[in-house]
């Protein structure tokens, strides 16, 4: 549990750190420490409308006022444009266990206020527990609504209600979206209706640092006021949703079931018992509960597909199948989530198209996009990893069919979505033009692709040996001893032509893509994956692990672009076009930590001189060390408190950027900390 107290709530501190809780459907609640919302992204209540796609912004906030003895003090935090109003100052403290929590005090009355999403449901829930003491007070609770997709903003923009009061619960239709009402209730209070009561320039700190407009309008429908009395204990609860029967709800019992579900998620991953706890210092069993809740952040479910998906990162993204493959092992498989890992690979299989595993789908309309050369080979060391897991050699046999349509469409080509794949004569992959964006290094503006990595480049290769190998073993398995010889013989000619031609004999290391000669990280997928294409005791691999260490390692990630090459860049910042054209060209990367852990794993598994497997030991364990010390005091730093942010600056201070909260950093550097 991250408890935040008084002294660390300094207003400049507190508008970078920000708390994420999710519903399991793609739609989640954020905001910052303080509750002042600083993205386009907060708020309490963003909704998917087609889950987990067609996210919209429906309650952006609630600001609470006392009034006591006829004075009025407010204890919410907004800014606008040079003006921010200092409810932060009443916040005792913050503290993020299992769900978030802030505490007031004003005068001799404390609040506590809880804020839950109940699972699977488009409902947020805020709880507010109240102790006074002398003085009685009028409790206001004023709701600050939208209704938008949480990527636009609504400037300048005249909010029409329509509302329908009943008691305390309310039926809103905003901008004439009579199919989407959204309901609102308070388990007590007098309800006062607002009429044209707009909050104007709603100010975003976070949007104006990334180039964005940063001002907005939002609505306020009403107000709630609630008497407290003097020497009483109340609970009042808050309920926004687009679920109808909202009144009925327990809002404890929302609390408690959320409780419970996590709880028992720790309790099956097997990392510890919670029966026998007391033999788990309390930093571990913390440790443990920030990394289940971290990775269960991620997990949601596809109703139209029936499935499980792995969310990429909050608060922008969707699912996407490199992301969500790269983050398997760590999100999944390591917490024993085994039936929903093999959802997420069957979510992967069922819309492959000409070879392709789609890498994500349309926000808007669910279209499976394929515009990945990567994703459908990421998918055999998936499915490899699953079946070293599970032995569950029977899901294999029911997809071989599949897997091998994916290696035919890879020999004999495949040209949808301008992806340009093809098996070259020297029996390597060949993908993408100088305008496509295939590969993870896929920032693009417009048509003009960044880092387009058309060619033969290093890590698809990789993990085309990679997957014929397995291929190989799957055939035998599957009792074709003929097509496991076909896989065997195209993997030896694969190795043989990769170490011939990607060895950059001058800078001691591999090309990124033939004829380029940058040093990038991608080359480690030659090392680190479970059938290395570059043979770990190689001459190859150490010079390559040193050349890493010089120049790309960091503690914080591995850079995209070793320092001293043409474009470089350490800051990520700017508008849309810089942090795009900086975006794979010098920061730091988390999740590639991974990549360079495999690759010495490996490289101790098959040393075999004492000596040097004792150093490359050390080094391991010096490496886990480092990246458990740095991540776990960043964690609670900046971005999303308990989680792991997309990229980090390589320039002091290191900021986080990107993703606050990014799904393949916390499985990779989680995975790292628990050495699996």
């Amino acid at each position: 549990m991250k408890k935040l107290e008084k002294e660390e709530l300094k207003l400049e501190n507190s508008l970078k750190k920000e708390w994420l809780i999710t519903n399991g459907i793609g739609g989640f609640a954020s905001s910052t420490v303080i509750g002042c919302n600083t993205r386009k992204y907060h708020g309490l209540l963003i909704a998917p409308f087609a889950a987990p796609g067609r996210r919209r912004v429906i309650l952006s906030k609630v600001d609470e006022s006392l009034e006591i003895d006829g004075k009025k003090y407010n204890l919410y935090t907004n800014m606008a444009n040079n003006y921010i109003t200092d409810g932060y100052k009443y916040q005792e403290d913050f503290e993020k266990d299992y769900i978030p929590i802030f505490t007031y005090k004003v005068e001799d009355i404390e609040i506590k206020k809880l804020i839950c999403m109940e699972y699977g449901k488009n409902t947020v829930c805020i709880l507010y527990k109240i102790i006074s003491k002398d003085k009685g007070a009028k409790l206001t609770l004023a709701p600050i609504m939208n209704n938008r997709d949480f990527h636009q903003m609504n400037t300048n923009h005249n909010f029409t209600l329509k509302q329908t009061v009943n008691k305390q619960k309310v039926v809103i239709i905003i901008d004439n979206q009579a199919e989407n009402p959204v309901y609102i209730n308070a388990s007590e209070g007098n309800y006062i209706q607002h009429y044209n009561d707009n909050f104007n320039n709603m100010y975003y700190l976070e949007e104006e640092k990334r180039g964005f407009y940063p001002e907005e309008n939002l609505v306020v429908p009403g107000r709630y006021e609630i008497d407290i009395e003097p020497n009483q204990e109340k609970e009042i609860s808050f309920v926004c949703s687009l679920e109808d029967n909202i009144e009925e709800l327990d809002v404890k019992r929302v609390i408690n079931d959320e409780i419970i579900r996590i709880r028992k998620l720790i309790n099956s991953s097997g990392l510890y018992d919670l029966k026998v706890e007391e033999k788990y210092d309390v930093k571990y069993k913390e440790f443990i509960q920030e990394y289940i809740i971290a990775t269960d952040n991620f997990v949601v479910y596809r109703p139209n597909f029936r499935l499980h998906t792995l969310i990429a990162g909050y608060p922008w993204f969707l699912d996407w199948a490199r992301d969500s493959l790269i983050s398997f092992e760590g999100t999944l498989l390591i917490p024993k989530r085994y039936e929903i890992a093999k959802e997420v690979l069957l979510t992967l299989i069922r819309d492959i198209k000409f070879g392709l595993v789609p890498n994500g789908y349309s926000g808007f309309d669910l279209r499976p996009l394929y515009n990945s050369a990567d994703a459908s080979l990421l998918l055999f060391e998936a499915i490899y990893k699953y079946l070293n897991y599970t032995n569950d050699m029977a899901f294999v046999k029911g997809i071989y069919a599949r897997l091998k349509v994916i290696i035919k469409s890879y020999i004999e080509g495949i040209d949808i979505e301008n992806n340009n794949i093809y098996l070259d004569d020297d029996y390597l992959i060949v993908s993408g033009t100088p305008q496509t964006q295939n590969t993870w290094m896929d920032a693009k503006y417009g048509d003009f692709a960044f880092t387009p990595r058309n060619g033969k480049a290093v890590e698809i290769n990789a993990l085309w040996y990679n997957a014929l190998k397995i291929m190989q073993e799957f055939a035998n398995t599957c009792e074709n001893k003929e097509e496991s010889n076909k896989y065997k013989e195209l993997a030896e000619y694969t190795k043989i032509s990769f170490t011939n031609k990607f060895y950059n004999k001058r800078r001691k290391c591999l090309y990124d893509v033939l004829g380029d000669g940058k040093i990038r990280p991608n080359q480690l997928f030659s090392l680190s994956l479970s059938h290395p294409v570059i043979d770990p005791d190689s001459e190859i691999a150490k010079n390559m692990i040193s050349v890493i260490d010089k120049k790309i390692l960091t503690e914080y990630g591995l850079r995209t672009l070793a320092k001293g090459e043409p474009d470089f860049v350490e800051i990520y910042e700017g508008d849309s076009f810089k942090r795009d054209a900086s975006y794979h060209q010098g920061p730091a990367w988390p999740w590639l930590l991974g990549l360079y852990y495999d690759a010495l794993k490996n490289m101790i598994k098959k040393e075999t001189g004492k000596t040097n497997k004792q150093k490359l030991t050390n080094k391991l364990e010096e490496f886990c060390k480092t990246t458990e010390k740095v991540f776990l005091e960043l964690i609670d730093k900046d971005g999303v408190i308990g989680s792991i942010g997309e990229i980090y600056d390589t320039k002091p201070p290191f900021a986080s950027k990107g993703a606050p909260a990014q799904c393949w950093s916390v499985a990779e550097v989680f995975r790292i900390i628990l050495r699996k």
